[in-house]
């Protein structure tokens, strides 16, 4: 599996598990998938490491996409507020996830 299809895993994984967080609030049984969420967003991004990827970069795009992810998500499924500074939030998070992934690479 590719080092970027393993971050992407512990991406998702860890959107999956935060996303299971908010709903456990109001049904207990939720707990569980936040729980095998974030383990396996941490195996994921383990594997990720083992296959060569930076620290820096792997813990920079996995932490801030997921971020971005989880307020977009978050918005469409519980209606909470995207004010257009957290779009511009968001925005400047993406910026700095390529500005990562370039210096990575030059």
């Amino acid at each position: 599996m590719s080092v970027w299809a393993l971050l992407a895993g512990a991406i998702l994984t860890e959107v999956l598990g935060t996303i299971a967080m908010r709903l456990a609030v109001d049904r207990k049984p939720w707990y569980l998938v936040t729980a095998l969420g974030y383990g396996a967003a941490f195996t994921f991004l383990a594997l990720a490491l083992r296959a060569g990827m930076p620290l820096g970069m792997a813990y920079g795009i996995w932490s801030a996409s997921g971020v971005a992810l989880t307020a977009l998500l978050s918005r469409v499924l519980f209606g909470e507020r995207l004010t257009r500074t957290m779009v511009l939030g968001i925005t400047l998070i993406m910026a700095g996830v390529l500005l990562i992934q370039l210096g990575a690479t030059a």
